[in-house]
C-alpha cells in the first residue's frame, strides 16, 4: 500500500491510496489527531498537530528498538509524545522537553538545539527524527502495516538540505522507497485537477502562521515527477494565529481586564492560551453562523480563573465583529496585494487571464473575504476552494499510488433553470452531475422543454439560465452561496442554488413565438463539457427543424 504524508508546521496529515474505492483517504489516528471521531469539518479532526514531547526513555525496548537491524523491523518502545496528547501535557506551562513544531528549522538550521531533557539536548534533525518515529509507529499499530513506500510533500521554497534531511530519517525508520512531491503539484492532484498540457496554477496557502502563494507551471512529466516550475512566489507572516490574537483583543475589551494580559505576560500563558481558543471557537463559528456565544473568564495575577468568578455569563457576538476586526487590519486586502505581486513578479507577463486554476489551502482561506476576494479577481470557474484542509496530502497520496486521471473531475452539480407551469415558481433539472469527468460525449445530456409562456403570453425568446447546486452529501465539507458564504455540507435542508449567467443568460428567438396553449415540447437541448470545462449548448427547435444553437459555450464549470 502507498501512503502520503503532508508536514505542516501546525499539523500533519497522512493519507493513504485505497484499493478497493480507488481514491485517496485521510486516515483517521485517534490517540494523537485534534478530535477522535469528529465530525465538525472546521475542526478538522483528523490532523495531527506537529508537536513533540521528547521522552529520554532508557528502557530495554527503547534501546534495543534503536539497532539498526531491529529498527527496520519493529518499532520497539517510546520516544516521544505527539500530537494532541503533547499539546494537552504543556497547555499550562510549556516544558523544555516540549517543541511546538520543527519544520521551519529542519532546512535551514537542523543543528539548532529545541528541546531539553534531563541529561542531553535535542537538535530539529532529532525532533523531528523522533515525531516521524512515532507517527509511523502509530500507523503501524492502528492498521498493521509498516509504511515502506511513502511520498512527503514539500514547500516548493525548501532547501535541498530539508528533502535531505527528511530523506536520511526516512531510511532510518525503514522506508525504502521515498519520493517528494511540491505542495503545488500535491494540491492540484488533491483537487482533481488533469493536466493533459502545461497550466498555470496559482496556490494560495493561508494557514495559521502564514500566507504563502505560489505561481506554478504544470505540465504531464513534471506532474507524474511531483515537480513543478516555479514562475513567481511570495510570503508574509500572516495567518489565523494572528486573527485570533486580534479577535481576542477585540472580545474583551468589554471586561475589566489589564491589556497587558492579552498580550502575553509569562506568568498569564495559561490564560491567554484559553481565551485565544475560545476566540477561535467564536471565529470558526461565526464563518457559518450569524452569532454565537464568548464565554469569558477573568484571570488573578497568576493567570488562574478568579476565585469567585470563574466565568462570564455568555456573551453574543455577532459577525459583524469577526468582519470589523479583519477590516481594521486588512486581511482581504494584504491577500490581494500578494496576489498582485506574484502577478507582477512573474516574468512572462502572465497577468489575471493568464492564471489556468487558482487553489485554495490551508484553513484560513476559509475567513470572510478571502475566497469572496479571490473569486473577484479570477471568476467562481477558475477558484477550487473545497479541500483547503486535505488537498495536499490526497494529492500526494494520488501521486504515491501513480493513479493519475487525465480528465478534470466536476465537483458540484449543474442545472438548467425552468418554471414550472402552473405556479411558475423555478425548478432545476440536473444535467451535469458531480463526479462527472470531463471532457463528456457531445450529447452528454439531452432532453425536451416546453416553454413556460409567463403570465399567459407568447413565449417569443427562450433563455437557459444554468446554475451551481451544491447537495448536502457524504464528502461535501463546505458549500458556497454567490456571496461567497459558507455552508456546511452535512446540514440538512435546501440546497444552495447559485445562477452563474443569470446577468447574461443564453439566449434564442422563437419564429413563430410559442402559443401558452401549445403544451408540447418545443426544444431540444443537449449538453457536453468540453476538456476546458466549458459547458457546450446545442438546441433544436422541434416545431420548424431549425438548430437554434450549435455547440455554444454556456459557462466554465468547477
Amino acid at each position: 500500500m502507498t501512503w502520503a504524508i503532508d508536514l505542516g508546521n501546525s499539523h500533519t496529515r497522512i493519507a493513504r491510496w485505497n484499493e478497493q474505492r480507488e481514491l485517496p483517504e485521510l486516515v483517521e489516528l485517534p490517540g494523537i489527531c485534534r478530535q477522535p471521531g469528529g465530525n465538525e469539518p472546521l475542526a478538522a479532526p483528523r490532523l495531527v498537530p506537529t508537536a513533540t514531547e521528547v521522552l529520554e526513555s532508557d528502557d530495554w525496548r527503547t534501546r534495543v528498538g534503536r539497532w539498526p537491524f531491529v529498527r527496520d523491523l519493529a518499532f520497539l518502545g517510546q520516544r516521544a509524545i505527539i500530537g494532541r496528547p503533547a499539546i494537552e501535557r504543556n497547555l499550562t506551562l510549556e516544558q523544555p522537553d516540549f517543541v511546538p513544531n520543527f519544520k521551519s528549522w529542519l532546512g535551514r538550521r537542523s543543528r539548532e538545539v529545541l528541546a531539553r531533557t534531563a541529561s542531553r539536548t535535542w537538535t530539529a534533525r532529532e525532533v523531528a527524527e523522533a515525531f516521524l518515529w512515532e507517527l509511523l509507529a502509530t500507523v503501524d499499530r492502528q492498521m498493521g502495516e509498516r509504511i515502506r513506500d511513502l511520498v512527503i510533500t514539500t514547500p516548493v521554497h525548501a532547501f535541498e538540505s530539508y528533502r535531505a534531511e527528511l530523506q536520511t530519517i526516512a531510511k532510518r525508520l525503514g522506508v525504502r522507497r521515498l519520493r517528494f512531491a511540491d505542495e503545488p503539484v500535491a494540491a492540484a492532484l488533491g483537487y482533481g485537477l488533469s493536466v493533459g498540457g502545461e497550466r498555470r496554477v496559482l496556490v494560495i496557502d493561508f494557514g495559521a502562521g502564514t500566507l504563502d502563494l505560489a505561481l506554478v507551471a504544470l505540465d504531464p512529466r513534471g506532474v507524474e515527477m511531483g515537480q513543478c516550475r516555479v514562475l513567481a512566489k511570495d510570503g508574509q507572516e500572516l495567518g489565523g494565529n494572528d486573527v485570533d490574537a486580534w479577535f481576542l483583543e477585540e472580545l474583551v475589551k468589554p471586561f475589566d481586564v489589564d491589556p497587558s494580559h492579552v498580550r502575553g505576560l509569562r506568568e498569564s500563558a495559561f490564560w491567554r492560551r484559553e481565551m485565544l481558543a475560545e476566540a477561535r471557537r467564536v471565529k470558526e463559528a461565526l464563518f457559518f453562523d450569524e452569532w454565537t456565544f464568548f464565554l469569558f473568564h477573568h484571570p488573578d495575577g497568576t493567570g488562574r480563573p478568579r476565585p469567585g468568578r470563574d466565568r462570564s455569563d455568555p456573551t453574543e457576538i455577532h459577525r459583524q465583529r469577526l468582519l470589523e476586526v479583519l477590516e481594521r487590519h486588512r486581511v482581504a486586502e494584504r491577500v490581494e496585494e500578494a496576489i498582485l505581486r506574484v502577478l507582477v513578479e512573474e516574468p512572462e507577463g502572465v497577468g489575471f487571464d493568464g492564471v489556468d486554476e487558482v487553489l485554495l489551502v490551508g484553513g484560513s482561506t476559509l475567513l470572510p473575504g478571502v475566497y469572496s476576494r479571490a473569486e473577484e479577481l479570477f471568476g467562481r470557474s477558475r477558484v477550487r476552494a473545497w479541500e483547503p484542509f486535505e488537498a495536499v496530502a490526497l494529492g500526494a497520496c494520488v501521486l504515491s499510488a501513480q493513479r493519475f486521471a487525465q480528465s478534470d473531475v466536476i465537483f458540484h452539480d449543474y442545472a438548467f433553470v425552468t418554471h414550472d407551469t402552473k405556479t411558475h415558481e423555478p425548478q432545476t433539472t440536473v444535467i451535469v452531475p458531480a463526479g462527472t469527468r470531463v471532457p463528456t460525449s457531445e450529447r452528454f445530456w439531452t432532453g425536451r422543454v416546453v416553454p413556460t409562456c409567463a403570465l399567459g403570453d407568447l413565449e417569443k425568446l427562450f433563455k437557459l439560465v444554468i446554475c451551481e447546486v451544491a447537495r448536502p452529501r457524504e464528502g461535501t465539507r463546505f458549500v458556497r452561496d454567490r456571496q461567497g458564504g459558507l455552508y456546511r455540507g452535512d446540514e440538512s435542508g435546501s440546497l444552495v442554488v447559485v445562477p452563474l449567467n443569470e446577468s447574461d443568460p443564453l439566449l434564442g428567438r422563437l419564429d413563430p413565438p410559442h402559443e401558452p396553449s401549445d403544451r408540447k415540447p418545443r426544444l431540444e437541448l443537449s449538453f457536453s463539457v468540453d476538456t476546458d470545462r466549458w459547458l457546450r449548448a446545442t438546441v433544436d427547435d422541434l416545431k420548424t427543424g431549425k438548430r437554434l444553437l450549435e455547440s455554444r459555450q454556456v459557462v466554465r464549470l468547477v
